[in-house]
């Protein structure tokens, strides 16, 4: 029997039926969030500076090595970094796995993940979307947190977050630093942030939002090069190599 609508269907094919439709409901609201979380998160990477004033000693020791972090990502001047981020929610048995690129210079940052690429150069926000061939054009927002740019999130880790650390450890070969941030504002949809830091590099190797809602999210720095030569117009739209492009503009 060919089926050719809902009423077609059984009571089992039904709830088969709308139990997959929610959970493909569920995916695509998943891979929204990882999309809205991930580009503040990689952000942070590349932004540190630290002005905690906490004193006991497992705060002081996190400090010392944050700052470190900081003295060493200020003698760059431009990073670019492979990287996989994972979300993933245990309760609705969900796993995402995106695999990206960003390059960062100054307040400028251009990045490359499943099929999308975003470009600013400070002012200016550009998101392409490949299959589409759109390009949506708006200006960054500094009180929304998924357009954050590295100056923005330079000035929160000032006052934002309480800090501790907690050990250190070795993964996949590498000696690493491992230090807790919990943010001051209970509001945050997140409970504690987790750097893992190159203890030889002083280097950010992972980094993890634990999540009040379920949804945990992970990067991973896959390959970390700083110092590349990038000239300013790499952080701006090509309409010229982009033939035919539908534009929204959205400022």
């Amino acid at each position: 029997m060919i089926l050719c609508g809902k009423k077609d269907l059984g009571i089992k094919d039904l709830t088969a039926l709308e139990t997959t439709n929610n959970k493909l409901q569920i995916s695509n609201n998943f891979k929204y969030k990882h999309m809205k979380t991930l580009l503040p998160s990689l952000l942070l990477f590349f932004s540190f500076t630290f002005a905690f004033t906490q004193d006991d000693a497992n705060s002081k020791k996190a400090k010392d090595i944050l700052d470190k972090v900081s003295a060493k990502m200020k003698t760059f001047t431009t990073v670019q970094a492979d990287f996989v981020s994972t979300m993933e929610n245990l309760q609705d048995d969900i796993k995402e796995t995106l695999k990206g690129t960003i390059k960062l210079k100054g307040n400028m940052y251009k990045l490359e993940i499943s099929g999308t690429e975003i470009f600013t150069d400070g002012k200016t926000m550009w998101t392409y979307l490949k299959d589409a061939n759109e390009v949506n054009i708006s200006e960054p927002d500094p009180n929304d947190d998924s357009s954050l740019n590295p100056a923005k999130i330079f000035k929160i880790w000032e006052s934002d977050f309480k800090y501790k650390f907690v050990k250190e450890s070795f993964e996949n070969a590498l000696a690493l630093y491992e230090i807790d941030l919990y943010p001051i504002n209970k509001e945050k949809t997140y409970s504690r942030i987790t750097l893992k830091i190159d203890k030889d590099k002083l280097t950010i190797a992972s980094i993890k939002y634990v999540g009040k809602e379920g949804n945990n999210y992970t990067i991973n720095i896959q390959k970390f090069t700083p110092n590349n030569p990038f000239t300013d117009n790499m952080f701006t739209f090509d309409e010229k190599s982009h033939p035919g492009v539908e534009k929204i503009d959205m400022r």
